[in-house]
């Protein structure tokens, strides 16, 4: 497998730039999937100076309904007019930051007939699927970090219904993709206990202190090949590197082969 960073926070490259988002392609043995979209067209600007073609994607995941996450998904459907997208089906619904700015997806996409609404469990190919987890009993809830939806015309705090996250099976191992664990990410290691987990932690608002230095022991506890970016935190990440001996930061342009 190989697993580009097309798009995120940071870049250390000088032919790439950055935004606050994400977005990665990934190669495995039989598909080529994007899995998030950045927050505007600058992940395929990126994608273009990597030698990576969009049209050539056979299988487009949104991770969650967030701007940052989703916001590139016109561009993409310009590029490739063939793959499906697969979305939850909340990903639509409103969604809020703590100040009340709207954070979700442009609604004008909805109805896009290669969308592909999901729920908490789809097979997408033998070896790929995505699972939203509902079901599954949060011993470690994180709390909603001020994030709010609208329901019923009432603001509300997020439960992240809208989240979902990208099993790969491959060569015996589990490879986990999580755009930002908004649902607890040390209850998401624990659900699937992968081999290796790619994708944003949602720390960068914690404060540097022992229940941060907690959470790292615990995910350090598990065998897990942690591979994170985004959301994370780049002070965070430092500071969770003390307590993990399997934790690595990604950027623009970085290349992973596993």
């Amino acid at each position: 497998m190989k697993i580009t960073v097309l798009l995120e926070n940071t870049t250390a490259r000088p032919d790439l730039s950055a935004e606050h988002g994400l977005s990665l392609y990934i190669e495995t043995a039989t598909h080529k999937i994007l899995f998030d979209m950045g927050q505007s067209a600058l992940f395929s600007y990126n994608a273009s100076t990597l030698g990576v073609d969009l049209s050539v994607v056979d299988i487009a995941i949104l991770s969650h309904g967030h701007y940052d996450h989703g916001g590139g998904l016109e561009r993409f459907l310009m590029l490739n007019q063939t793959a499906p997208v697969y979305v939850n089906r909340h990903a639509f619904e409103p969604h809020y930051n703590s100040t009340g700015k709207y954070i979700g997806l442009d609604t004008a996409f909805a109805k896009h007939k290669q969308l592909i609404f999901t729920d908490d469990t789809t097979i997408l190919a033998e070896d790929i699927t995505l699972c939203c987890c509902r079901q599954e009993k949060q011993n470690h809830p994180l709390g909603a970090f001020g994030l709010t939806m609208l329901e019923d015309g009432v603001f509300k705090p997020e439960d992240f219904r809208h989240e979902q996250y990208l099993l790969v099976e491959e060569n015996h191992r589990k490879i986990l993709f999580s755009g930002c664990s908004h649902r607890g990410i040390l209850d998401i290691v624990d659900w699937f206990r992968p081999d290796i987990l790619v994708g944003g932690f949602h720390f960068s608002k914690l404060p540097l202190d022992d229940t941060l230095r907690t959470y790292a022991e615990y995910l350090n506890s598990f065998s897990t090949e942690y591979y994170t970016c985004h959301c994370t935190g780049e002070k965070q990440f430092s500071f969770m590197g003390q307590s993990m001996k399997r934790l690595r930061y990604l950027s623009c342009g970085d290349t992973i082969y596993l």
